[in-house]
């Protein structure tokens, strides 16, 4: 597994935002996947999690209702579908891979075996 996010930008409060998360390793459809995001001074935390089939998801309070995770394995990508964005979505976002927890995705990062370069969110107010 090799990942790479990407979509990330400068937006205003109640803007959307697609991340994309792209497995060059071409093996995607067996892990897990999860989103997660570090803001400066904090630590990083978890975002969203899907399941290897994608039917089991998991999201951080802060971001239930808003926020959509979901993967289109055929083309080896992930996606984070972030909507109605508040300033303290602010953060560089992380795409990971867990091999382990495939069915039911875990919102605990030391799980996630490959991790992406991350993609930076600026949302302004």
């Amino acid at each position: 597994v090799q990942l790479q996010a990407s979509g990330g930008g400068l937006v205003q409060a109640g803007d959307s935002v697609r991340l994309s998360c792209a497995d060059s390793g071409r093996t995607l459809d067996r892990y897990a996947i999860g989103w997660f995001r570090k803001a400066p001074g904090k630590e990083r935390e978890f975002v969203a999690a899907a399941s290897w089939d994608g039917l089991a998801t998991d999201y951080a309070d802060s971001v239930k209702g808003r926020f959509t995770v979901s993967r289109d394995d055929f083309n080896n990508m992930a996606y984070l579908q972030m909507n109605n964005l508040k300033p303290e979505d602010t953060a560089l976002y992380f795409c990971a891979a867990d091999r382990a927890s495939v069915r039911n995705p875990t919102s605990n990062q030391y799980e996630y075996d490959y991790w992406g370069q991350g993609t930076q969110v600026t949302v302004s107010s």
